[in-house]
């Protein structure tokens, strides 16, 4: 435990962002040297994949953990904050600590195991780039076939200890829409003589929101926010040729993906279209929706509870609204991703991604021994 703690604070303390995580990546292999596992560098990220070879056959089992932070400014205190301007505001120093003590408690038991285990150090997940890149590098297949199952835990601010997932979705696809109009400029004085492209871009917006409350149910919700708006310059007497904006949508099943692609250009495209403009709208895919096998699911809450106890299990009533990139295995591989709640007893509940967020190291344990457990349902082989 004491090692864990310190690979996480000397993480912290030095966070990377992005696809490039050199000092996180040597960490990481330094932690791993004495485990003699299959270890296989990223070529296009800093990513680090470590299979674990049991001594007999059986299936394989994809162990994650995200390793890169956030480009935020800590204002936690911590004697290891970080300095640097970036910070592990989302747990992801966590996670990887953890996923390294899985690997340990796993690999002592080498000798019992029926299969292999895939640990999967992960960059990227942030920019929701990390995991399709090493998805495309070949990570499913690095024992040799594809996993059997896929797991994956998050630290989130609560009741530090307790455990939560559900059967089913647990978090939502992302999208970025930016969407150009182009018109054609002119005087104010005269718009009859112009083609404004901000009221176009104003009707579109309105009609966007209106569109996800009513083409979509209620009980598989799309959200559609507009966070950026662009037009004209300084001059105020002047009809800009161009406007734009831009924003975040989020959906909880593919079906409802496909809609929402299909559907919101040519709305956009008409609106322009109705007032004399064109438009440009792209559309692009972050991450699909994170849906939990419903009988692995199941599964884990029981694992959990035979670990933990039941008073630190919960089942999430609802799914998120936020994205994960983890959501790119489990669109190939049956899994479970889970939350554990980690704040410290005596900080403010903070939620991921402010520069105030505060994890508690105590939870490492547990997050280790939580990973090892699911990963040893499958591999602990046949009963006598």
């Amino acid at each position: 435990m004491t090692d864990l703690v310190e690979l996480r604070r000397a993480i912290h303390a030095e966070p990377e962002i992005g696809l490039d995580l050199p000092a996180t990546q040597r960490r990481v292999l330094d932690a791993l040297a004495p485990l003699d596992l299959e270890i296989t560098l990223g070529e296009g990220l800093s990513s680090v994949v470590a299979v674990l070879r049991g001594a007999h056959p059986g299936p394989v089992v994809l162990l994650r953990g995200d390793m890169d932070a956030l480009p935020l400014r800590e204002e936690t205190g911590l004697p290891y904050a970080s300095t640097n301007g970036a910070m592990h505001a989302c747990g992801h120093d966590l996670h990887t600590a953890g996923l390294v003590g899985a690997a340990h408690l796993l690999a002592a038991r080498r000798a019992d195991l029926h299969g292999s285990v895939v640990f999967m150090f992960q960059p990227g997940e942030e920019t929701g780039q990390g995991a399709a890149l090493m998805i495309e590098e070949g990570v499913l297949d690095a024992a040799g076939r594809l996993p059997d199952a896929a797991y994956a835990v998050h630290v989130v601010p609560g009741e530090r200890g307790v455990f939560s997932t559900r059967p089913g979705p647990l978090m939502a696809g992302a999208l970025e829409l930016r969407v150009s109009v182009r018109g054609q400029g002119g005087h104010a004085s005269e718009p009859h003589q112009a083609r404004n492209p901000v009221p176009a871009v104003t009707a579109a917006v309105d009609a966007l929101h209106t569109f996800v409350t009513r083409r979509f149910s209620v009980f598989d919700p799309v959200v559609l926010t507009v966070t950026a708006l662009s037009a004209g310059g300084p001059a105020l007497n002047i009809i800009a040729e161009q406007a734009g904006f831009g924003g975040s949508v989020r959906v909880l099943s593919a079906e409802s993906l496909a809609r929402v692609r299909a559907e919101i250009p040519p709305l956009v495209e008409s609106i322009a279209a109705a007032h004399g403009c064109t438009a440009e709208v792209d559309l692009d895919l972050v991450c699909p929706p994170t849906t939990n096998d419903e009988h692995l699911a199941t599964e884990v809450l029981d694992v959990l509870r035979a670990r933990f106890g039941e008073d630190r299990v919960r089942v999430t009533p609802e799914a998120v609204m936020g994205g994960e990139d983890f959501s790119h295995v489990l669109a190939r591989v049956p899994g479970v991703y889970f939350f554990l709640r980690a704040t410290p007893p005596t900080a403010p509940q903070v939620s991921n991604h402010s520069p105030t967020a505060s994890f508690d190291d105590s939870v490492l344990a547990d997050q280790a021994a939580a990973l090892a457990a699911l990963a040893l349902r499958h591999l602990e082989g046949p009963t006598p």
